[in-house]
């Protein structure tokens, strides 16, 4: 799953960049309250806790650079980026499915079917 992850951020296609952007904004506020509200209280309330800190966002260094701002922002990024990658893949899924349902032949053209006629008609 790692490297068909890896495929999909590489890859430059226009409609998984244009489904990225729509989605990505979709989502932008679901990751937040993730990050906020759930996933900074549970695991790194005890960080937070000793740092003396109420959100990752506050932590900085030298009063000035705010790396957890950064941090923050990452993990929104990575929780984003993988969960368009179920999407897609999902959606991939979905096309190979589609993709891999036997078609009928296509009707042969008129001289072909007359010719197939004259064939059969001097083999009796």
């Amino acid at each position: 799953m790692l490297k068909e992850f890896k495929a999909f951020a590489m890859r430059g296609n226009v409609v998984d960049l244009a489904v990225g952007v729509i989605i990505g904004a979709a989502f932008t506020t679901i990751v937040n309250s993730l990050i906020n509200d759930i996933l900074t209280p549970l695991l790194l309330k005890p960080a937070l806790d000793a740092a003396h800190l109420s959100k990752l966002e506050d932590l900085t260094a030298l009063g000035a650079v705010k790396y957890g701002k950064f941090i923050a922002a990452t993990i929104n990024f990575l929780i984003v980026a993988f969960v368009l990658f179920l999407i897609v893949k999902a959606m991939n899924a979905a096309q190979k499915k589609e993709d891999a349902k036997p078609t009928p032949p296509a009707e042969p053209p008129a001289d072909v079917k007359l010719l197939t006629e004259i064939r059969d008609l001097l083999k009796k």
